[in-house]
């Protein structure tokens, strides 16, 4: 049986680098969309060719819902409850930037509130749901009665369940022709030590992942801005991330490769918060 992940937002972008990833490790995927259908099949059938070329079998199934209401974060796991019966990543991935940027003096609530209803509510309720599905997968594999020690040791492997919030490097960086972006970013920054505070005991380890500059389709308008900042040493890293950049990170959680750690931000940002005299 494969284990399986659950990705909000995964149809473009960094979802969609983060599903490529695990399709080669052979992972069973839940792919969540809010809007784009057609893309999020593209990022399917790409999963299922990856998945191919290494000998995988895998099965991917697609979701419509928007996170930030709660009645599609229930349906969403009712989805993936009835599609696989199990889950063993919940990736909070989606995501959106300001429809305008505005300067900070200038900012509307209705924005504000559209930032925090989907980057920080929408993963907090999100990951409650899925910790005690989680919760309740922990406590029905320790019922199992392992014949040996070394079935033991097995049975405690099968089921390490883990959760992973995407973040960004505006969590801690102010830009103030977006300051609505950053709170919402550094809100959800907040989740990932209290997820794994409360679920340490229940074996979850949690983790945020904080990309910097990555190519998707929400940096394209500002390609212009940062390939100058990028070129002038903004980043030791002299280059933009790219989608595989963060699912790599993902990947490495996802084998179980950070088994005592718990709470940590896994900086993905070509060295950005480093700093330097």
């Amino acid at each position: 049986m494969n284990p399986v992940a659950l990705i909000t937002g995964g149809s473009r972008g960094i979802g969609a680098g983060i599903a490529r990833e695990l399709a080669v490790l052979g992972w069973d995927l839940v792919l969540n969309y809010a809007r784009n259908e057609t893309a999020v099949r593209a990022t399917a059938a790409d999963c299922a060719a990856a998945a191919r070329r290494t000998g995988s079998n895998l099965r991917v199934a697609i979701c419509q819902a928007d996170i930030s209401l709660a009645a599609d974060r229930q349906r969403l796991v009712d989805f993936a409850r009835g599609q696989f019966g199990r889950l063993d990543l919940l990736v909070n991935n989606a995501g959106v930037a300001p429809e305008v940027r505005s300067d900070l003096l200038d900012a509307g609530e209705a924005s504000f509130d559209r930032l925090m209803a989907i980057n920080a509510k929408g993963p907090f309720f999100l990951t409650q749901l899925v910790a005690r599905w989680m919760i309740e997968q922990v406590k029905q594999n320790a019922s199992s009665s392992p014949a040996s020690p070394a079935d033991e040791r097995a049975d405690r492997q099968h089921y390490r369940p883990k959760i992973v919030t995407i973040s960004s490097i505006s969590a801690d960086t102010a830009s103030v022709n977006r300051g609505d972006y950053c709170v919402s970013k550094a809100a959800l920054a907040m989740l990932t030590p209290l997820f794994a505070a409360r679920l340490a005991g229940h074996g979850i380890n949690v983790y945020e992942i904080r990309p910097g500059i990555v190519a998707t389709d929400m940096t394209a308008a500002v390609a212009e801005k940062y390939d100058a900042l990028i070129a002038g040493g903004l980043t030791p890293l002299r280059r933009w991330g790219v989608p595989a950049d963060v699912g790599k990170a993902v990947a490495a959680i996802a084998q179980g490769w950070l088994p005592f750690s718990t709470g940590e931000v896994i900086h993905v940002d070509g060295g950005f918060h480093l700093r330097t005299l």
